[in-house]
């Protein structure tokens, strides 16, 4: 039906090729680019089909990017680099008259800022080109945004608190590693903490606010609020919503290891003269630590992300509901070599060009997951290997 570009050849990438893979008669040919034309290649090696073909561009470059998307006319450009790069995509996008999708917001390199204010600003901009922009279609932000819109669509008359959840109750055997790019994961993690509350933001010191919470199949997890993207877009497409917030699990000796990280300087983004070369401290972390696609193999349990909301049901009455999915790292790296933090990212992404190319989700300008129909995506979603589940009025355990 169409051919698509992937720009990046990371664990959420290799997943994204391998689903695609399973879809040839909607992808139909799809190229894999990043900067490391080896990676690329080695991904193509391992799926073996003859219309996935590598590539290399500089995603930093609108030139290069320029050239890559004339060379090779694609339909839709799925973007699974880093968030630095989603301005300088759809920059190439336009430009080339390509659509886009991506699942991360953007973000600049010298400051751990997430907001999409950068983003949507480009939405008149991808309107008067006739293109579609999907922003943030990984599993959070992504699926969280597309379960909270199928409540809305499917239960409620009224959101009014929501809360997404986020466990990773896996083991891998490290002492320390991050599950994705320890660049942007670092940078996420060691901000301040925000949740919205009755038309506010509200800043927390990072990690400051934590309560247990028991996650299915996993059990009781002490989770952290934090901030993620998807809450600023939630917040303004479903304006009900008074509270909304987002919570992860981290173990205790993570978070030692990333207080000693703090401590001694090693998550700072700003450059450092080392023998008369600058560099970043929290990019040389990142090339000493384990590589997140390295992690598969001896990764063990489960990951659960889902939605606890609360407000009022169709008819007016109280309800509380909570939908999620539960992805094994076993499962996940016996169909794809990649854990399940890249397959819960890498899968959403995958369905999210489907809905596009197959004219579900087609929708000149730039939009959020959730301004979509939720149902056909959460259909494909369940057949693409990532089941989804629903409880109705039960204890939250939300306080």
């Amino acid at each position: 039906m169409a051919k698509v570009v992937i720009i990046g050849a990371g664990g959420v990438g290799t997943v994204v090729a391998h689903k695609c893979a399973q879809h040839p008669e909607v992808f139909t040919e799809v190229v894999i680019a990043s900067r490391t034309r080896s990676k690329c290649e080695a991904i193509v090696e391992a799926i073996g089909k003859p219309n996935f073909s590598a590539d290399v561009v500089d995603a930093d470059s609108v030139p290069q990017l320029v050239e890559l998307f004339h060379r090779h006319k694609p339909e839709l450009v799925i973007n699974v680099a880093l968030p630095y790069q989603d301005l300088t995509i759809m920059d190439a996008c336009l430009l080339c008259g390509v659509n886009y999708l991506d699942t991360a917001n953007y973000e600049p390199k010298d400051e751990a800022h997430f907001e999409y204010s950068w983003q949507w600003a480009y939405k008149q901009r991808f309107e008067d080109a006739g293109l579609t922009a999907i922003l943030g279609c990984g599993f959070d932000p992504g699926v969280s945004g597309v379960f909270t819109a199928y409540a809305a669509k499917h239960y409620f008359s009224e959101m009014q608190t929501l809360d997404i959840v986020d466990c990773n109750g896996g083991d891998h055997g490290k002492a320390f590693a991050t599950n994705f790019n320890p660049e942007i994961n670092i940078r996420e993690i060691t901000q301040n903490g925000r949740f919205y509350k009755d038309g506010e933001w509200i800043t927390t010191g990072p990690l400051e606010i934590h309560q247990t919470l028991t996650y299915p199949n996993i059990g009781e997890r002490e989770s952290y609020m934090m901030y993620h993207e998807e809450l600023e877009s939630l917040v303004k497409n479903f304006p009900s919503i008074r509270q909304a917030r987002f919570w992860m699990t981290f173990g205790q000796e993570y978070l030692t290891h990333l207080r000693v990280i703090q401590n001694i300087g090693m998550a700072r983004i700003d450059e450092i003269d080392y023998n008369g070369q600058k560099i970043v401290p929290l990019q040389f972390l990142k090339a000493v630590l384990p590589n997140p696609q390295d992690l598969g193999e001896n990764y063990h349990g489960e990951t659960s992300i889902g939605c606890r909301i609360a407000g009022l049901d169709k008819e007016g009455k109280p309800l509380t509901y909570y939908i999620w999915n539960n992805c094994s790292h076993e499962a996940a790296y016996k169909e794809t070599g990649m854990q399940a933090v890249s397959y819960t990212t890498g899968v959403p992404a995958m369905v999210g060009a489907m809905m596009f190319l197959t004219g579900k989700w087609v929708r000149p300008g730039v939009n959020n997951v959730e301004e979509f129909d939720p149902d056909p995506f959460l259909a494909e979603l369940a057949k693409d290997g990532l089941p989804w589940n629903e409880s109705f009025n039960i204890d939250l355990e939300v306080k």
